[in-house]
């Protein structure tokens, strides 16, 4: 049985879930005010305040037209678009930041995709997303039900591993980073090492890619095998 959008979205469990990486963001220091944001898989709008709040400009999008629906109401005056980031636009949207949070692994074609978001990316490509355990290159394939506002458009999506989602942003940045710290989240491992997270249902990590060398003590070039909490 299919959800409507609020009953997933403004659960408490997505609630808290914004929360902590919104959190966790904002503790990156990275430069995020006044600058220009194409958000990708927007979901009903729950992490775009983040950005607005900061006297940014953001461009809103969008794969479900459901959520669509929603996110005009929501935000009238906004710049909303239907994107589908399995069949992207032919030509980019080029802003400053492009900010992919939670969608990567809602993909069958995360590659494409990571191509075309830095193709729109001046300055950087935010990603969270959920990934396998292990240190192998890989993309494993993975099932979702088509349909649900929080699922992948066609049903396909992916679980590519930390290893896996760097190289990719590797090929179209110069520099790749992984965070020293995880948000105060469960589904944040903290020890990569512990064999336990193969049984785990979702782990999740967050990727900062930069066209200029980012000096900050909260980022890293290596994928960290452990990490705390910020």
């Amino acid at each position: 049985m299919l959800g409507a959008p609020q009953e997933i979205f403004w659960s408490p469990h997505y609630l808290r879930h914004n929360q902590r990486r919104q959190e966790h963001l904002a503790s990156l220091g990275l430069d995020l005010a006044t600058q220009i944001v194409l958000e990708v898989g927007a979901g009903l709008g729950d992490h775009t305040s983040f950005f607005l709040d900061r006297g940014s400009s953001v461009i809103v999008s969008e794969a479900q037209e459901q959520n669509l629906d929603i996110l005009r109401a929501r935000y009238p005056e906004l710049d909303i678009r239907r994107i589908d980031l399995d069949d992207p636009p032919p030509e980019p949207e080029v802003v400053d930041i492009v900010y992919c949070y939670g969608t990567l692994y809602h993909l069958e074609r995360p590659a494409e995709a990571i191509a075309w978001m830095a193709r729109c990316a001046k300055k950087l490509l935010l990603v969270e997303t959920c990934v396998a355990f292990g240190e192998t290159d890989e993309i494993h394939p993975f099932g979702e039900q088509a349909g649900q506002p929080d699922n992948a458009v066609a049903g396909h999506g992916c679980r590519p591993t930390r290893a896996w989602v760097r190289r990719e942003l590797s090929t179209s940045f110069p520099h790749v980073y992984c965070t020293v710290t995880q948000p105060w989240h469960e589904e944040f491992p903290l020890d990569w090492s512990n064999a336990d997270l193969a049984g785990r249902p979702l782990i999740r990590a967050v990727f900062v890619a930069s066209r200029s060398v980012l000096d900050n003590p909260m980022l890293v070039e290596s994928i960290p095998v452990r990490q705390v909490r910020h």
